[in-house]
């Protein structure tokens, strides 16, 4: 049943891929008529099917999905700030990261062909596993957007411009692949693993062969953007184990159960707005970058402000998921539907799928906690906004008063859904305020 469910899941990516290619091709088959720019066209369009090849690439988990943001938002930038004056480039700043090439003095240079030869190369490289379809979205909007790009710029200068891209692209790849992150075997389920023993440590939740270890970890291990490891931002330890009614433990596993058998309407709302499911969604990190994206397009930002943004909000995320795995396989938790089944309610279901790796902290609280902060450091505390991720996904949006207000709400989902405990919670969202410090202390000059 369960393999039926990921290929049904599968055809439906498929299907709405196809549909979301032929939608942004149609976009672009009349450039003349475009209200934006060559370059936000080219910055915008590539960062939309990035999104759809996410739902579309097996191996695009969470942690997975958020590096390749990272990557493809400092290119960006670097491509970007190597032609501004007083644009301070990230090399230096990021861990690994050497100069990139930079634009030759005195000559004139075209940011959208730029970006058309950096970013794709990007693309075509990071998504290189997805399916056919993918493929052929890649090279098909590749096409359409290199004459998009194209279109009115002098020959030599266009030429010249491909040339830096490429140039930078390359580089950033092989900066890329020394990150441990690179190679993704198996959808990241390790071929040989050997679970923890005891009642507190996590032991598998699905019935899926490929599921009886836990996803990638080794993630916490990866080189880190902005911070300098996986353990700076490392947490307390979880409360103690127990199965005695009335521990801490116990208190906060009852809460979970107790939460599922009355949840409201909304309750239930939040929690599916959220979940964010891997090969059905763009995954919890690209719900952050869809949020991000929307707040540009509202604000009618710059090329600068929002390659200044896609970086910060793609380092901020990958750096979350670095930490939070890290501590995530430090203290190899058990899950709330392992605990509750085996000490409270042996036929206990949660609303959602349980993922397949420990529990605390939360994933979603620690990367929406970083992403929360990053856009508060760059748009403010009080900053409203209608977030319409999912709008073509049948959920309506949702309002929040500030981003933090959005990231106290994903973090919550997680109880509600029956994923997680409140100290994951709560505790994870301290962890992604500590990790995005260091995303914002980056140096970029690039302001509203």
């Amino acid at each position: 049943m369960a393999g039926i469910i990921v290929r049904i899941a599968f055809r439906a990516a498929a299907c709405r891929l196809i549909l979301a290619i032929a939608t942004v091709t149609a976009a672009l088959a009349a450039p003349a008529q475009s209200a934006e720019p060559r370059n936000l066209e080219v910055l915008g369009t590539w960062y939309r099917l990035a999104l759809e090849l996410v739902r579309h690439t097996p191996t695009y988990s969470p942690p997975v999905a958020s590096r390749a943001f990272a990557y493809l938002g400092v290119t960006a930038y670097e491509t970007v700030a190597s032609g501004r004056d007083g644009f301070a480039t990230l090399a230096g700043q990021l861990n690994g990261l050497t100069p990139p090439p930079v634009r030759e003095p005195g000559r004139d240079y075209d940011d959208a062909m730029a970006l058309q030869a950096s970013v794709s190369l990007l693309m075509e490289s990071l998504f290189a596993n997805t399916g056919p379809t993918g493929q052929r979205a890649i090279d098909a909007i590749a096409r359409k957007l290199d004459a998009v790009a194209r279109a009115g710029v002098d020959p030599d200068i266009a030429d010249r411009s491909t040339a830096y891209g490429q140039a930078l692209g390359e580089h950033m790849l092989a900066w890329a692949a020394q990150d441990g992150g690179a190679v993704v075997e198996n959808m990241g389920f390790p071929f040989r693993y050997e679970l923890k023993p005891g009642p507190e440590h996590w032991v598998p939740t699905s019935t899926i062969g490929q599921q009886q270890v836990p996803l990638l970890p080794d993630w916490g291990r990866n080189r880190t953007f902005a911070m300098p490891d996986g353990a700076t931002c490392g947490l307390p330890p979880p409360p103690a184990y127990s199965e005695e009614p009335g521990s801490s433990f116990f208190i906060e596993a009852r809460e979970v159960y107790d939460v599922s058998l009355s949840l409201t309407e909304d309750q239930e709302a939040i929690a599916r707005f959220w979940s964010d499911d891997p090969m059905l969604t763009p995954t919890p990190p690209g719900h952050w970058l869809a949020i991000a994206l929307q707040v540009l397009g509202e604000k009618e930002a710059t090329l600068e402000m929002r390659v200044d943004t896609l970086a910060r909000i793609g380092i901020g995320l990958a750096d979350a998921f670095i930490g939070c795995w890290h501590d995530k396989y430090k203290y190899d938790l058990v899950r709330p539907l392992t605990y509750i089944r085996r000490v409270i309610d042996p036929a206990w279901q949660a609303i959602l799928i349980t993922p397949p790796f420990p529990e605390y902290p939360s994933g979603h609280s620690t990367q929406s906690g970083a992403a929360a902060e990053v856009l508060t450091n760059l748009f403010g505390a009080d900053y409203a906004f209608e977030d319409r991720t999912h709008d073509d996904d049948g959920l309506p949006a949702r309002k929040f008063d500030s981003f933090w207000h959005a990231a106290e709400e994903a973090g919550i989902s997680r109880l509600y859904g029956g994923i997680h405990y409140r100290a994951a919670i709560e505790l994870g969202l301290d962890q992604g305020k500590c990790i995005a410090a260091h995303t914002n202390a980056l140096v970029t000059r690039a302001r509203p």
